[in-house]
């Protein structure tokens, strides 16, 4: 029997289903030429001007402040919030508007964020260099130094504000928002909370927002290390351990493109570190950073960050760097 007969013979067999025959597609003729038409026009006017959050109909301030504090669960005093949003551009906007319309002394009753910006951006630099101090003891300043400046960079410090909600209420005269102007409210915002609720509370919303940039991070990454050997001399000396002396210990594939140059340091005819290199100084540069992180404390296989850290554990080092701004 032919594969033509089979298949007539099971139609006759098997009922049509009333679900598949009583289906109406009721796509008619005029859609697609619609749509189209839709399109062309669409692509024709260009890209659609993005406007604020503001200029929807259902926008309250009021609320939206409120409920930024809520969603951060911070105590925020609303008119040192609110001053935190508002923007020295967007108040000169305001008064210019009303000296346009004949007003010649504009009162607006609003304050800009600067004062609350200069607070916020040095409690930031503060607060995450005593957790650094506090979780990376064994650390140098300097290394301390170059995390911190890549945690508090701008561009770090606007994607936290963006994702923190700000971005729509930012008060100030140029939207799209910038990064700096993003940056600037999350540092006055700061500001606000320490004038609000104290030190602890500024502390915890800091490790919890900017120092958890760190996690699952290779801290070694954020150390700029031009010459390891020298710095590693450098760093002994100053400790008394005695001067590091680099040994071949292993070679493989020599005058080949696959070399392999393996080379320890001892300090004292105690080992400290080993490393692998395309060349005898590539290998050497490889065994001081290697010896680096283990006189650091920032080894490859160290442990992770301890995140948890409480107010009183750094306050110590808080101290410290309040000294030494006097």
């Amino acid at each position: 029997m032919s594969l033509i007969k089979l298949s007539s013979k099971l139609m006759r067999v098997v009922p049509r289903s009333p679900v598949f025959a009583n289906v109406n597609r009721q796509v008619h003729r005029w859609v697609g030429p619609t749509l189209r038409e839709l399109k062309c026009r669409r692509e024709k006017m260009g890209p659609e001007a993005e406007l604020p959050r503001s200029g929807h109909s259902d926008w309250n301030y009021s609320a939206e402040i409120f409920a930024f504090g809520k969603r951060l669960s911070e105590q925020f005093d609303s008119a040192l919030l609110q001053q935190a949003f508002t923007h020295r551009s967007f108040i000169a906007q305001e008064e210019q508007k009303q000296t346009e319309v004949g007003i010649e002394s504009p009162q607006l009753g609003l304050k800009d964020n600067r004062e609350l910006t200069d607070l916020g951006e040095r409690l930031i630099h503060d607060y995450v260099e005593a957790f650094l101090l506090t979780v990376l003891p064994k650390l140098p300043y300097e290394g301390i130094r170059s995390i911190s400046d890549k945690l508090t960079a701008t561009e770090n410090l606007a994607n936290i504000s963006k994702h923190l909600g700000t971005r729509d209420i930012i008060l100030a005269a140029d939207f799209p928002v910038g990064d700096q102007l993003l940056a600037d409210t999350l540092k006055a915002v700061v500001g606000a909370l320490h004038e609000s609720s104290g030190e602890e509370r500024v502390y915890l919303f800091i490790r919890d927002f900017v120092c958890t940039q760190l996690n699952q991070q290779d801290v070694n990454e954020y150390l700029h290390i031009e010459k390891p050997l020298d710095l590693l001399k450098q760093y002994c000396r100053d400790q008394k351990l005695g001067d590091p002396e680099p040994r071949s210990i292993g070679l493989v594939g020599k005058n080949t493109l696959l070399a392999a140059y393996n080379v320890a340091i001892y300090c004292n005819k105690k080992y400290m570190g080993a490393g692998f290199g395309e060349d005898v100084q590539t290998a050497i540069d490889e065994a001081a950073r290697d010896c680096l992180r283990q006189l650091f404390g920032t080894e490859l296989d160290m442990k992770p960050i301890n995140f948890s850290t409480h107010f009183n554990e750094v306050a110590q080092n808080l101290k410290h760097k309040a000294s030494e701004r006097l």
